[in-house]
């Protein structure tokens, strides 16, 4: 019988998991440390439920810290429990996911919780890649356990209650929370890239039963997969129309139009996100140029650069579908690297982790060019020369060095200068340029893109593709790792 009563904590576990499916864990542990007067303060389950269930019938591992006690903060015990359940997550291959309400450090247990804490880092790393990793932040969040969530490989957040921080908002020098609360979700999923969903706690709470049941339980046993009812062959007549807001182009050509898109409000350029092809999850990476709202009013527009941010967060995501053996389709619409002072001081850095990322992936990969794929720029985005399995073009794709117009005006600068009808004579080798060095068809016949597709024929092109490099298999030369 639990020991545990009936906290937050707890409560937010059954919310989250399948009706009576939990078994809590370890609920009769409390605090070892008699220092300070601690042997005459209650510590029940020493600030965190622990224990395992089932979401839509998934085995699932979950704790879930308990504010009321002592802050929540993480003693020696606490984090003891932490690391136990990771070990048994371990040996039967399933998720862990971690519900955070968090003082920090318990500075009553001093040393022994520093070693606690240094045990949780240590379980989280072994199982980076070996099993998925889920932080979900309702109350504080900070310090250690800001790093923490960091080091799962998906981070929500409560909108009103949640606090993420590693330094607090007014202990940073020249700041204070009223002055721009960097603690905040709204700036922690926008200005950080740290959290990649945020809600209110029920919608939270339903969008990680969302997230787990779209997700391989581990990396060697995929559970993932589901029934499809959706028509493989359906045509999306209008996906042509989105060549600029590809979230709604990805959710044209899912199974039911699901897409979960990660880190929406972070580098809002780049696209990332799941779909389902034929019951299976794809993992997928897109440049954006435009965004609409449901009612179809534009709300944004980007330029079609590659950036900093968006490079990273790209890399982050295709090196978690790598390990998870999840396929990877990529949207391009690219005409090269954001230009500014700012941007330089990384850029460089940024692509160069995104090309290895998808160089590196040896999952099937499919591109599709929905728009322009320029320069290196589009080497990046999974072009067939870095690895892409299979590459389509969509008819009116422009796929090349650079800009035609911009190549004549650099290669016939001198008959421009002379002519009587600069803007014509540009227009014809700009055309002249296109058809023979950055069209679709000119790179398909060189072997660079496999096929020229009609839009409205994405989706069934696309599943066919990932069927046929099902049993893709590749192997790679001997090393430890890489070093990008």
């Amino acid at each position: 019988m639990s020991n545990s009563t009936q906290t937050s904590a707890s409560n937010r576990i059954h919310a989250l998991l399948d009706e009576n499916s939990f078994v809590e864990v370890g609920s009769y542990v409390t605090a070892r440390s008699t220092d300070f007067n601690m042997s005459a303060k209650e510590t029940p389950a020493d600030g965190v439920v622990t224990g395992y269930g089932t979401i839509e019938g998934c085995l699932v591992y979950v704790y879930s810290q308990d504010a009321s006690v002592l802050g929540g903060s993480v003693g020696e015990m606490h984090a003891k429990k932490i690391t136990k359940l990771y070990n048994m997550a371990m040996k039967t291959g399933a998720p862990v996911i971690g519900l955070v309400d968090c003082a920090g450090l318990r500075l009553q247990e001093a040393t022994d919780a520093l070693n606690g804490f240094g045990e949780v880092y240590l379980s989280q790393t072994l199982a980076s890649g070996v099993i998925p990793q889920i932080t979900a932040v309702f109350g504080a969040c900070g310090g250690g356990m800001a790093v923490s969530a960091a080091m799962a490989d998906f981070t929500f957040m409560e909108t009103k209650g949640g606090k993420l921080f590693v330094n607090a908002p007014n202990a940073i020098a020249e700041n204070y929370a009223e002055k721009c609360n960097t603690a905040s979700a709204d700036f922690q999923s926008k200005e950080a890239g740290m959290v990649d969903f945020t809600g209110e706690g029920e919608e939270i709470l339903s969008k990680i039963r969302t997230l787990v049941s779209i997700l391989p339980a581990n990396n060697q046993d995929d559970l993932s997969y589901s029934e499809c009812k959706d028509d493989l062959n359906r045509v999306c007549s209008d996906l042509a129309n989105y060549v600029g807001d590809t979230a709604v182009a990805l959710t044209q050509i899912s199974d039911d139009h699901f897409f979960m898109e990660t880190k929406k409000e972070y580098a809002p350029s780049m696209v990332t996100g799941f779909i389902r092809l034929n019951g299976a999850t794809v993992g997928c990476v897109a440049n954006r140029t435009e965004s609409y709202d449901e009612s179809g009013v534009k709300t944004a527009g980007y330029e079609a650069l590659l950036t900093a941010d968006g490079c990273e967060k790209a890399a982050e995501f295709v090196h978690f579908c790598n390990a998870f053996d999840i396929p990877l389709l990529t949207l391009v619409n690219v005409r090269g690297y954001e230009a500014t002072k700012c941007a330089e001081k990384r850029i460089a850095k940024a692509s160069a982790k995104l090309t290895y990322a998808f160089a590196n992936a040896t999952v099937p990969k499919v591109t599709v060019v929905i728009g322009e794929a320029l320069g290196t720029a589009y080497l990046t985005m999974n072009s067939k020369s870095i690895g892409s399995d299979v590459v389509y073009a969509w008819e009116k794709a422009s796929i090349g060095m650079m800009d035609a117009e911009e190549a004549a005006k650099i290669m016939y600068a001198d008959e421009i200068a002379k002519a009587d009808d600069a803007k014509a004579l540009i227009h014809e080798k700009a055309e002249s340029y296109k058809l023979l060095q950055s069209s679709a068809v000119s790179a398909a016949k060189r072997g660079y893109v496999d096929d020229i597709i009609d839009a409205s024929e994405t989706r069934a092109r696309v599943i066919a593709a990932f069927e046929m490099l099902f049993t893709k298999n590749e192997d790679r030369p001997a090393k430890k790792h890489g070093t990008i």
